[in-house]
């Protein structure tokens, strides 16, 4: 319990400490002019409350990341705390915070687009086909998460049924402006997340359950051999630590926000709340089945199914109003993130060929391709398209990282280490996942082999990226 402690007061105070130092960092001004004055189109651009934009935001970017993956991280074990905790501190919530904020000062601009601008068009049109290919896959996932969820509970209907209303609404959702179905509709369920979250903490902290200590760096995954703590665990918990999907829904809000103080709250504040929700329901694994070893056994006996451990321990320990919580939580929660990944992915489209959204027929036409694409890949292996998406996610992060970096190093002085270091660190962790993982990619016999490889890759990216400044730097001369 102590440790959990201790990680869940880090991730609360460094919410009012490096999140108040990234707004110097950042040079926030509470008297900038802001996209949703600027360039307000009633669709896409449109001034919301704080806290709906909170809500909003967090809900986009969680999705069942922060549950399903934490679940999948306890695997692990106590060592899953450390890096949820330390991840989404100076890794998720950073990028989150730091690539809004370039957003924002850009007129609210696709991630593809900002990173162009920093790290160049030949990088812009690989982001530009990757972004919207990551998209697809969340989209794609996020129908049939849900759907066979729904199966589960309601089986006289039929899962391609439930696969067709859920395409429906997405098709609606995201060719709506902004503030009328999800600017409406998605801060309740945000809130849901949230209350469901405290409610497990109140039983963590006073039912009768004991959460694992960490008493030493060691990893309990049943198949540890195969699944090393580096790059498996950076790679399994992603939307609780840090991840590049998120990225792409901060324009999203970054073009709804009232004022460039709102940054912290809304971006900063949302991943430490998902990061807080991901220990939560990391402990909480851990703690009802009694022990890793017990939760492995238990999810083995369930095909592994994360789904199932979040309506069995929801039922249990919250009673029927924590059965509506989780049903909630892995059904609407995947949902809201699917519709908003195609909401991306037709701004990241129109961004790219200048399409203006504020007619109708032209959203139209641009979501029907992207939700033709998607569909398709209903039809592959889900298994395939999760273990992929997993790592394309995390890989999208180092490109936004990188575009961090160089940000902050045109701003001047030593700042930009505050976002290399991390991007150095996530380029090794997917640059030697390559290597190491025997389920999607190369998986190398030889471990020693396969870790040097990566840090040779990695060396080889920051050697281009100081090439990078050093050339600025004579174009500043």
């Amino acid at each position: 319990m102590i440790t959990f402690l201790i990680c869940l007061a880090l991730l609360i105070v460094a919410y009012f400490t490096y999140g108040k130092f990234l707004e110097k960092v950042c040079g926030i001004d509470s008297k900038a002019k802001v996209p949703s004055e600027t360039m307000y189109d009633g669709v896409d651009y449109i001034p919301m409350p704080r806290w709906r934009t909170f809500l909003i935001q967090l809900l986009n970017i969680a999705g069942v990341g922060p549950i399903f993956g934490a679940i999948m991280g306890a695997y692990y074990g106590p060592v899953a705390f450390l890096w949820i905790t330390f991840g989404g501190i100076f890794l998720g919530a950073m990028h989150d915070y730091v690539s809004a904020v370039i957003s924002l000062r850009h007129g609210g601009l696709s991630i593809p687009e900002i990173i162009g601008i920093y790290l160049g068009d030949k990088t812009k049109f690989v982001l530009r086909v990757f972004s919207i290919v990551v998209l697809i896959l969340v989209g794609a996932v996020f129908i049939r998460t849900p759907a066979t969820l729904l199966d589960g509970m309601f089986e006289s209907i039929g899962l391609w049924w439930w696969i067709g209303a859920i395409i429906v609404y997405y098709f609606i959702a995201t060719l709506l402006p902004i503030d009328k179905l999800i600017g409406k509709v998605y801060p309740i369920f945000g809130a849901a997340l949230i209350f469901m979250a405290l409610g497990l903490l109140y039983i963590i902290l006073f039912g009768d359950y004991t959460v694992p200590e960490l008493t030493c760096i060691g990893n309990h995954h049943h198949n540890a051999a195969n699944l090393p703590l580096i790059p498996t665990l950076c790679i399994t918990i992603a939307c609780g630590a840090i991840s590049g999907f998120h990225a792409t829904q901060s324009p999203l809000m970054a073009r709804c926000v009232n004022n460039e103080k709102e940054c912290r709250s809304v971006f900063y504040g949302a991943m430490i709340t998902e990061s807080i929700i991901a220990l939560i329901w990391a402990a909480i694994a851990m703690a009802f089945f009694g022990g890793v070893d017990a939760l492995q056994d238990n999810l083995a006996a369930h095909a592994n199914n994360a789904g199932w451990a979040v309506d069995h321990i929801a039922n249990t320990t919250l009673g029927i109003a924590g059965g509506l919580l989780a049903l909630l939580g892995v059904v609407a929660a995947p949902i809201t993130s699917g519709d908003t990944a195609f909401r991306s992915a037709r701004l990241i489209v129109a961004d790219i060929f200048h399409i203006d959204q504020r007619n109708i027929v032209k959203r139209l036409a641009v979501s029907a391709v992207l939700f033709a694409v998607g569909v398709s890949l209903l039809f592959v292996n889900f298994d395939i398209l999760w273990r992929y998406f997993a790592w394309a996610n995390q890989t999208l992060s180092v490109f936004v990282l990188w575009t961090i970096t160089v940000y902050l190093y045109k701003k001047g002085g030593m700042s930009y280490w505050l976002a290399m270091i991390p991007a150095l660190f996530m380029t090794y962790i997917c640059s030697s996942y390559i290597f190491i993982s025997k389920t999607e990619f190369i998986g190398m016999e030889n471990r020693t082999l396969a870790y040097a490889l990566g840090a040779v890759v990695t060396l080889v990216i920051a050697a281009l990226a100081m090439l990078k400044f050093r050339r600025d730097d004579k174009i500043k001369a």
